[in-house]
């Protein structure tokens, strides 16, 4: 097996189990909000190396992403509804990103900054999980539209609002 295929993100992906894993985000970043200092930076630890694991290969390797996949999807639903990977990939990226910073920020001794870090990192998975808006692929379809990622690494993305089900508000 190849570097790439040990680190391969899927095409397609189901927008369940990638709202059920934001919730358990949700879930997780609360806690690490709302219990003592020391343990704000272990929880925030796991959020990073879960965020981590997303990116690294889909629900593969993550224990959030596996739950969601075989356990919590198939419960709040009776089929997939499958979306592009790509914009999911950049999503967990931000989410990454956010994370780390949140714990960079507990470990030099800024817990008010990491938490206000990690408000920021619930309001956009409590979307995704309760709305089933994510903010990064609505970033990510705004990069392709600016040319910033090309159109061909997600046909599907360029316009969210064009997906069966979406209302664009215009």
């Amino acid at each position: 097996m190849s570097v790439r295929e040990v680190f391969a993100f899927p095409e397609i992906v189901n927008d369940y189990a990638a709202r059920c894993t934001a919730a358990l985000v949700v879930a997780l970043a609360v806690l690490t909000i709302v219990v003592p200092a020391p343990l704000q930076t272990w929880l925030a630890g796991v959020l990073v190396v879960g965020f981590a694991l997303r990116v690294a290969g889909g629900p593969r390797y993550s224990p959030f992403g596996r739950l969601s996949v075989h356990v919590l999807a198939p419960m709040v639903s009776a089929g997939p509804k499958m979306v592009a990977g790509a914009p999911k990939r950049f999503a967990q990226s931000i989410g990454l990103v956010m994370s780390a910073v949140a714990l960079g920020l507990f470990l030099a001794g800024h817990a008010t900054a990491g938490t206000v870090v990690l408000y920021v990192l619930v309001l956009a998975a409590l979307a995704e999980a309760a709305l089933g808006f994510c903010l990064g692929c609505w970033i990510y379809g705004r990069l392709q539209r600016a040319g910033i990622v090309s159109e061909d690494a997600c046909v599907d993305c360029a316009d969210i609002w064009a997906r069966p089900g979406m209302d664009s508000g215009r």
